[in-house]
């Protein structure tokens, strides 16, 4: 596991620790207290994954189109 606080984590080093930690806790093991902290660093890791790809869908939906398709242009996107 990483020292790395997650949220400053892209949402790929997240992803790939976050699978890292799904891999220990699958395999079962770990002592409990180990699985207990396992747990929680990836309930965080899962939400800072959540966090990263809602911020790439709302650029995504900032991008407009013109009448054939074509992006014309980004709109502000105004974070909720």
């Amino acid at each position: 596991m990483s020292d790395q606080p997650v949220d400053q984590m892209s949402f790929e080093e997240a992803m790939k620790e976050l699978e890292a930690v799904v891999g220990k806790l699958e395999r079962g093991d770990v002592p409990l207290d180990e699985s207990i902290a396992l747990y929680e660093r990836g309930a965080k890791l899962k939400a800072r994954c959540e966090t990263k790809l809602k911020e790439a869908e709302e650029k995504v939906a900032a991008i407009t189109l013109d009448a054939q398709g074509q992006p014309t242009g980004t709109t502000t996107v105004d974070p909720q």
